[in-house]
């Protein structure tokens, strides 16, 4: 496998970094936040490529969250599909809420804010989408265009239902301490420990500052102890900043560089710029290739017409990285089987070790794991010579088998050897 790129390198630490107080499982869950009217129905309608969503022009038009499964794309997967060709082909797939809009005083239970807010802490990672387009056909919940006033809102809401919560964190730790030395409820002769005074006070910093708890420097310890207390800003987010049509085709806005600078004052983050508005154009003409082509073709026209030149200039659709960029923030990945009646990539975390990979196919697999027998995607790839079956892999001695502390990789592909017997009637 060649080794990774700088960049890449960086990115995996991030997201890594990031997603160290979620939940260890391989079934999370991205959610889209924003103000009523950013578009948040509309991009997930065009995730989940199917209209699943209300995507109506209406504040609170999405009541209760609404959960789809978008399909990862992934050439690898496809590549085995197309050499296996087997009756049964499952991608994988991410799971993505569109949870109803946030205003201002959200955290002190305004509009549908108690609500709203316990959506939020039921997903394990943010899409914050942010509005950067004008539109007399669309209203503004506040009714003006200005994404750095937005971003200040979503993420005061956030921060301040993290706060309350971060009170009442400390009144039960204090109370737990009070009853394990037998000392009155009014007692305040005593010490917390060391490892919750520095989370606690790292976090009540960060959040005094409007920024998220995620984007800190905790120890593990810190860490350990901060996934404890249910706070909202310890997920990782993404910021998504929905630009018009024409904007998103020359790559440029006046409120980006501004959006750049407050992401980069509030803990840093990764930025995507999209356009609902070109996104549903190219969406509604999915059943036609021809008319999809020549409307990007168009785009790439319009660009190059407003300076762009090279790469640069060329237009497509953003749900390919939205999706990924949603994997990686929760540290997901991909493993493969293939075979005559089936190709199929599962998800698992990355750190997985073989025995639990296994077991996400069926727990009798993690159970009486002996082995499992491994090949690389791009080993596959380089040395198949066409044919739908490991024997040229094999002779070229790219064919492994690992143990018990085998750590996966992505686009490994896999058998597993189990032998699981029931127990003896006594």
């Amino acid at each position: 496998m060649p080794p990774k790129k700088k960049n890449q390198q960086e990115d995996d630490l991030g997201a890594m970094r990031a997603a160290r107080f979620g939940r260890v499982k391989n079934t999370l869950a991205m959610g889209f936040v924003g103000l009523p009217n950013v578009g948040k129905s509309t991009l997930t309608n065009i995730l989940a490529g199917a209209n699943h969503a209300e995507a109506a022009n209406y504040p609170f038009c999405t009541i209760d969250p609404n959960v789809v499964q978008c399909i990862v794309p992934d050439k690898n997967f496809q590549y085995l599909a197309d050499t296996f060709k087997s009756p049964s082909v499952i991608p994988a797939a991410l799971k993505v809420t569109d949870i109803a809009g946030l205003i201002r005083g959200a955290s002190e239970g305004a509009g549908l804010g108690n609500a709203f807010l316990s959506h939020i802490a039921a997903v394990d990672g943010i899409y914050h989408l942010i509005r950067a387009f004008d539109s007399d056909e669309v209203v503004h919940v506040d009714d003006s265009v200005d994404p750095i006033r937005d971003l200040e809102t979503i993420q005061g809401e956030l921060c301040a239902k993290d706060s309350a919560t971060l009170a009442s964190v400390l009144e039960n730790e204090m109370n737990r301490v009070r009853k394990e030395k037998g000392l009155s409820r009014s007692s305040t002769n005593f010490k917390l420990s060391e490892v919750f005074t520095e989370a606690y006070e790292k976090c009540k910093k960060l959040l005094d500052s409007n920024t998220p708890i995620q984007t800190g420097d905790f120890s593990a310890g810190e860490v350990d102890v901060i996934k404890d207390w249910g706070m909202i800003t310890t997920k990782p987010q993404i910021y998504v900043v929905n630009l018009s049509q024409k904007n998103f085709i020359r790559k440029g806005s006046k409120w980006l560089p501004k959006i750049n600078q407050w992401v980069n004052e509030h803990g840093g983050g990764q930025i995507i710029p999209v356009s609902c508005e070109f996104e549903m154009k190219l969406f509604d003409m999915k059943d036609d290739a021809d008319a999809q082509k020549k409307f990007l073709d168009e785009c790439t026209e319009e660009a190059k017409a407003a300076g762009l030149k090279g790469p640069q200039a060329e237009v497509r659709s953003m749900v390919p990285r939205l999706i990924r960029a949603g994997r990686q923030a929760l540290c997901l990945q991909s493993f493969y089987t293939a075979g005559p009646k089936e190709v199929r990539a599962w998800t698992i975390m990355k750190g997985t070790l073989a025995p639990q990979a296994a077991g996400v196919i069926h727990s009798d697999f993690e159970r009486g794991f002996i082995k499992a027998e491994v090949c690389a995607f791009e080993d596959f790839k380089a040395l198949h010579q066409g044919e739908a079956s490991m024997a040229k892999i094999k002779e070229a001695g790219k064919y492994r088998q690992e143990g018990k502390l085998y750590v996966m990789q992505e686009g490994d592909i896999v058998v597993f050897m189990h032998n699981t017997t029931t127990a003896k009637k006594k």
